[in-house]
């Protein structure tokens, strides 16, 4: 094998375990959600803070909101959490064949990056449905444009992994 062939598998392999380590990650954020944001408003000092005292648009009112909304939730919602994160963890899992033969495989590249570029139009029509914040909203889309950057160099090497061979 050639030392840039070599080079490439290692920059796809490092790339990938990113790409899964951050879907795993997003994954088991979302099963302790009440917990987090029970952390997170006591962090940021919020947690004695009446939200009709906060600016409607700040982040503190949004995520005193989310908590009491939360708190007052129905433990058949935190189900759907769950399954949002098992989603996280078994495309994460299918990545592994990525990291087998990432020329074979190439495919979950793609798959991956369109993906991503949906979070985009996901994030802005159904969070306008719901009410969420645009600077929310653009938070959630950050993972679709995180995510594809390695993905798009994953794919690139792959495919010039695929031209050496030919």
């Amino acid at each position: 094998m050639k030392a840039r062939d070599q080079i490439l598998r290692r920059r796809i392999r490092i790339l990938t375990w990113l790409f899964i380590v951050g879907l795993v990650i997003s994954g088991v954020t979302a099963i302790p959600l009440r917990q987090e944001l029970g952390w997170l408003v006591h962090v940021g000092g919020w947690d004695q803070t009446a939200r009709a005292a906060l600016p409607a648009s700040g982040m503190a009112f949004w995520l005193l909101t989310i908590r009491d909304a939360l708190d007052h939730a129905s433990p058949f919602l935190f189900y759907g959490t769950d399954w949002l994160a098992f989603g996280h963890f078994v495309i994460a899992i299918a990545f592994i064949g990525a990291l087998r033969d990432p020329v074979r495989n190439r495919w979950l590249f793609d798959f991956g990056l369109i993906a991503c570029v949906l979070v985009i139009p996901f994030a802005f029509i159904f969070g306008e449905i719901r009410g969420i914040p645009l600077w929310w909203r653009l938070i959630d889309c950050s993972f679709g444009v995180c995510g594809f950057v390695p993905l798009y160099l994953c794919r690139k090497w792959a495919i010039a992994l695929e031209s050496a061979k030919s």
